[in-house]
């Protein structure tokens, strides 16, 4: 019964996504306007239907590691040439849709822990709001940097995440102290600026120090989902939207994956979720290096 009960949330939100676009594209036709609206999906060569695709792969990821939205989107635009800020902004605009969505998720299975929530978002909001400003105003060149030398923290507890799922003992009663309060805001303030970056940082380092990894994905996605619609309004005050196909594509595409990503989640084995955690910030820390190293 209560794997029925998870089955059909999901299937209730999926049905009403679809519904809702389905209705949209439907009224599009009645008030002649599909023609107008294919022509924008084709602009930049076909941007949108790779955004689509992008957003949709990334979602999954991120839906059940609690990571890697930001990063693989980030990776995918700047290797498109868009500017910095626009990849940001247009991540960010999405984002506050599919991180509502699994975050929905994961309150329903149970993967939330409300106090560490708190300890995160709050001063994650402080944080994406100067991460956003900064952006708008420093440029590209700060970023890239910024980029850099996260990656290489992320590279290196990508490594130390991996290692965890091969020692022969592990103490999971035995927390690390966490400073919650500067990962947060330094989470906060990486993810506006660089584009990505809250899931490798913030939930991997709560892996890395002992935290049941269900409730360090489900709280971090939570307070991802704050943090991002600070943004998003920030950007959106300073930048303006552009780029609307690129925000479609990505949205769409992960708002339809995100309500079943997240039942991976509660269903992974530890060590599972360490060896897969682990190996995915490695992957996406080192191209991410590559990129601004080599670019």
């Amino acid at each position: 019964m209560v794997i029925s009960k998870k089955v059909q949330i999901r299937l209730n939100v999926f049905f009403v996504t679809i519904a809702i676009l389905f209705i949209g594209v439907f009224s599009m036709y009645e008030l002649g306007y599909l023609d107008e609206l294919l022509v924008i999906l084709a602009k930049d060569n076909y941007i949108f239907y790779w955004m689509l695709l992008i957003g949709f792969l990334a979602e999954i990821v991120a839906g059940s590691m609690g990571m890697g939205y930001g990063v693989i989107c980030t990776t995918t635009l700047l290797f498109l040439n868009i500017p910095p800020h626009i990849v940001s902004a247009s991540i960010h605009s999405a984002e506050s849709f599919t991180t509502a969505a699994g975050s929905i998720s994961h309150i329903k299975l149970k993967n939330v822990s409300k106090s560490l929530v708190k300890k995160l978002a709050i001063p994650a909001v402080i944080g994406a709001v100067i991460g956003a400003l900064s952006l708008t105003y420093l440029g590209e060149y700060y970023s890239k940097i910024t980029k850099t030398v996260i990656a290489f923290y992320t590279l290196y507890l990508g490594f130390q995440i991996l290692s965890n799922a091969f020692k022969s003992k592990q103490n999971k009663s035995l927390k690390r102290k966490t400073n919650l309060t500067r990962l947060g805001a330094i989470g906060g303030f990486i993810d506006s600026f660089a584009g990505g970056g809250w899931g490798p940082l913030v939930t991997g380092t709560l892996i890395k120090n002992a935290f049941t990894p269900r409730f360090a994905v489900g709280s971090s996605t939570v307070a991802k989902f704050i943090l991002t619609l600070t943004s998003a309004i920030t950007f959106f005050f300073t930048l303006g939207i552009q780029h609307w196909n690129i925000i479609l594509g990505l949205l769409i595409g992960g708002i339809i994956t995100a309500p079943f990503s997240a039942m991976l989640t509660s269903r992974l084995p530890v060590k599972k979720m360490f060896v897969i955690i682990g190996t995915l910030v490695i992957v996406m820390s080192s191209i991410t290096i590559y990129k601004s190293v080599f670019n």
